[in-house]
């Protein structure tokens, strides 16, 4: 349990896996399957310009394949070298400051309907990821 008057830096992520707006989701679904994560940043000069989930990744992945037609996994194949990362990305991204305290962020979260509080913060772009009870 924290304090619910620390602050978002104390316990936020700093080491974040991002991935430019002109990355191939080839690429992204290999950042996903090697760092086991659950969500990248879509990140331009520092700015971030929106959010890959796994849910994306999995829908675009299995989107032929699904009916498994004759040609489905190169088809998945082409279009998984072919799309890019800005043309998937969820936006806009909900965004808190690192100073924020916890309970202003969990008041935040409550506000925009999260049921997980997943964020960046501004204006360093670090992923603040709250998985504990505040």
């Amino acid at each position: 349990m924290f304090d619910k008057h620390a602050k978002v830096s104390q316990i936020m992520t700093t080491d974040v896996l991002t991935v430019a707006p002109d990355a191939t989701m080839d690429e992204v679904a290999f950042l996903f399957k090697s760092h086991n994560v659950h969500h990248i940043p879509v990140v331009l000069n520092d700015k971030v310009q929106g959010m890959i989930s796994t849910t994306d990744l999995h829908k675009l992945e299995h989107h032929f394949t699904l009916f498994r037609t004759k040609n489905a996994d190169a088809i998945n194949k082409s279009v998984m070298r072919s799309m890019l990362a800005r043309e998937v990305m969820s936006r806009p991204v909900a965004t808190i400051r690192s100073d924020a305290t916890l309970v202003n962020a969990a008041a935040f979260s409550a506000r925009i309907c999260f049921t997980r509080c997943r964020w960046l913060t501004s204006p360093n772009c670090w992923w603040a990821s709250l998985r504990h009870t505040i």
